[in-house]
């Protein structure tokens, strides 16, 4: 026998199992990179998560966008690297000598044009992955409170205001939405908000950006708010347009909630989430409405559980992979392991399955701060569950394109009393 064994190739990683490593691991940047011509610009908005890279990971059945960490300490110690070839992207993982090509989307003119107040574009809204994203207040009021009660894992407090403008007129979204589904192609448009009191106030501050997108622009609507106990707030958006509510209540374990969500827990409670995302799926019917939490810092059971809740009513589960930021609370809590990672997306994807959700269904939506559930195929078995699914999946989207030609159509209505020509909306966030 040798006296060395010889030792076995790992085996080359298919594109959701790469995606997995790179947010679980980042990725080092090689000085043959020319990311200052050739890449979005790496901005932190928002609650942190779009702080890295936008690129895409080249697939055969699909390909997969993210936003890869490279600023965070971890990412300096990752096997894993971007270097420059001529003039092709590629990643080098150092411990297989694997390379793998990658695309690097680059930054789209509007982002440095200006809207009519002057404001430039990227100030008012960002691309994350191939949708629109909007932040619309000042802040999240859970960072001004005496003590904080901030979510540990977030870093709002310190973007909003520097990387965006504070206070976002009507008139000025509605000319970023329109570049943006112009020059980009962008079909989906999602606002968010911190807290900006009880009661739904979030919810009353988005109505008339919803109602001036569909009448002026067309495009799909998602709103991630925090829970109202008023449901008829939410009865109202889904008159004016809206086609896709998200709550975020981060984890399911209720004492990982309490610690870690203080201002979720103290003032709103986590009841007040399911409450909330289950009436509005059963208002809008299966996955149009989406549960989000973080993977990777309560056990990997309670993730399973907050999929297996998140399916059963109807909607999708939205799981993103803990990333720890730089100014977090949490910003030294080590991220999860990529086996583990693997494990929770495959069990996503079959959630999906057996509930029947239409993944993938709507157009050109992209989300790059997470593993989508549709990303997940290449994680589980190709068997004729597998192929029965996608084949209804297939079907599904064929069906739907009609729908959705309708939702992309601008409306052209006259603007709602609440909506001023000039000026933000009635009720819309104030400057600081």
């Amino acid at each position: 026998m040798a006296a060395t064994a010889v030792m076995r190739k790992k085996p080359r990683l298919n594109a959701a199992e790469l995606e997995i490593e790179l947010f679980c691991r980042g990725l080092s940047v090689d000085p043959s990179c020319l990311l200052e011509d050739d890449a979005r610009v790496v901005a932190r908005t928002r609650a942190g998560l779009g702080s890295g890279l936008e690129l895409v990971i080249p697939g055969r059945r699909k390909n997969l966008w993210m936003n890869v960490p490279v600023e965070e300490d971890f990412a300096r110690s990752s096997p894993f690297r971007l270097m420059l070839e001529d003039t092709t992207y590629f990643i080098h993982h150092e411990e297989s000598q694997e390379r793998y090509s990658v695309v690097i989307p680059p930054e789209p003119v509007w982002y440095n044009k200006k809207t009519s107040e002057g404001t430039l574009m990227r100030q008012i809204g960002v691309l994350q992955g191939t949708y629109l994203g909007i932040y619309l207040s000042n802040s999240c009021g859970f960072w001004h409170r005496t003590p904080s009660l901030n979510c540990r894992f977030c870093t709002t407090g310190m973007n909003v205001g520097v990387n965006e403008v504070v206070r976002k007129e009507v008139e000025e979204i509605v000319e970023v939405c329109r570049e943006a589904k112009h020059e980009s192609g962008v079909t989906f448009v999602h606002f968010n908000s911190g807290y900006e009191g009880k009661d739904g106030k979030g919810l009353d501050l988005v109505l008339p950006y919803v109602q001036a997108i569909k009448e002026q622009v067309g495009a799909l609507i998602g709103v991630q708010m925090l829970p109202a106990t008023d449901f008829q707030k939410y009865d109202r958006l889904i008159e004016a347009g809206v086609n896709h509510f998200s709550f975020c209540y981060e984890f399911h374990n209720l004492e990982y909630f309490e610690k870690l969500c203080p201002g979720k827990a103290q003032l709103f409670g986590q009841a007040s989430f399911f409450r909330a995302l289950e009436y509005t799926a059963e208002k809008l019917g299966t996955g149009a409405v989406s549960g989000e939490i973080i993977a990777g810092v309560e056990p990997i059971e309670d993730t399973l559980a907050a999929i297996d809740y998140i399916t059963g009513v109807g909607a999708f589960p939205t799981v993103c992979i803990f990333r720890p930021l730089i100014g977090a609370d949490m910003e030294h809590t080590p991220p999860p392991d990529p086996k583990e990672m693997r494990h929770v997306f495959r069990y996503l994807y079959e959630a999906c399955r057996k509930a029947r959700l239409p993944i993938g269904i709507a157009p050109n939506i992209e989300v790059s701060l997470i593993v989508q559930p549709d990303d997940a195929k290449y994680l589980v078995p190709h068997n004729w569950r597998y192929y029965w699914y996608e084949g209804k999946l297939r079907v599904m989207r064929l069906l739907a394109k009609p729908r959705f030609r309708r939702e992309l159509r601008p409306r052209h209505a006259e603007l709602s009393p609440g909506v001023r020509r000039s000026g933000r909306a009635a009720g819309g966030p104030s400057s600081p």
